[in-house]
């Protein structure tokens, strides 16, 4: 099991938590699993942005991203060199620091 940080996010995660992850599991269903609710608008398809997410540690570990999802990436807002669609980045055997950004440019959230 990989153990993922995840730095606090006033909406989903106030307090922060610590996680765990299987090997090739993807971040995104890490977090839904632990009930930290991010938004996945277009249900892990790779096909927005909602999800993302920055690694602050153990980007290096996870799986490579494809041209499809740096193309979505850069449509990402807050986005950083550590970025990543959390639907996306499977995890490897490195502990990981996530942060969800503040912000996402979902326009029809399910939640609001």
């Amino acid at each position: 099991m990989t153990e993922i940080v995840v730095l606090p996010h006033h909406e989903m995660c106030p307090e922060g938590a610590v996680i765990e992850a299987d090997v090739g599991e993807s971040i995104c269903e890490a977090l839904l699993r632990n009930d930290i609710d991010i938004e996945h608008a277009c249900e892990m398809s790779c096909a927005c942005t909602t999800c993302h997410v920055i690694v602050r540690e153990g980007f290096a570990s996870l799986s490579e991203a494809d041209e499809l999802e740096e193309d979505y990436l850069d449509k990402a807002w807050g986005l950083e060199p550590e970025s990543r669609l959390s639907c996306q980045a499977q995890v490897g055997d490195s502990n990981l620091v996530v942060e969800i950004p503040r912000y996402t440019i979902n326009h029809a959230s399910e939640r609001h």
